[in-house]
């Protein structure tokens, strides 16, 4: 079992566990483990993402005092893995999760992501096991991590969702800051 400083990270799309996000987490004191969404992780095929996640949340980070922290496409990973264990027993924080596909109308954008509507179908039967304690945060512009779609899923699972106002995709630094330090020190 990882050290009491050590956190499970899951990248978004071309995300490593060194820059961004993950430098973040290191000058607060973690170690930080995980999946970074570039490389041969990213290479591999869905079903084989979700389970390496299954198994490192299993084998490393399964008790009440684990800490995981998922990014966009990532947090998809991590819903996926979820789908498939009981309730995960410790902290998770979850920033601008996909949970299905989306289209952009304006931008004439769209994503339909593996299994896209196997997360809603779980939540709509109510067989969702929600993480024992989780937070969403997602912006209020979000297209990619639509806030409507999210709090949907959120309400249906259990699950609070915080819409950040004038936010997109890529929340506000000095946002994910204050949420990282309150979130850390809980």
């Amino acid at each position: 079992m990882p050290s009491d400083d050590a956190l499970y990270y899951l990248t978004g799309m071309g995300g490593t566990l060194a820059n961004g996000l993950g430098q973040a987490l290191r000058a607060r004191g973690l170690t930080v483990y995980g999946r970074e969404l570039v490389g041969e992780f990213r290479a591999c095929g869905f079903a084989t993402q979700v389970e390496s996640v299954v198994q490192d949340l299993q084998a490393h980070f399964w008790d009440r005092q684990a800490r995981v922290l998922a990014n966009s496409f990532g947090a998809y990973l991590f819903l996926h893995a979820q789908a498939q264990l009981p309730p995960f027993p410790g902290r998770v924080l979850l920033l601008s999760p996909i949970v299905g596909a989306f289209d952009n109308t304006q931008g004439n954008m769209h994503f339909v992501p593996p299994r896209a509507e196997h997360l809603a179908r779980l939540a709509h039967a109510g067989h969702f096991p929600c993480p024992r304690e989780v937070q969403v945060h997602v912006g209020e512009h979000d297209w990619q991590s639509q806030p409507e779609q999210v709090r949907a899923f959120g309400e249906r699972v259990g699950i609070p969702v915080h819409i950040v106002p004038d936010a997109g995709h890529q929340l506000p630094h000095d946002y994910v800051a204050r949420l990282l330090d309150g979130w850390l020190g809980a």
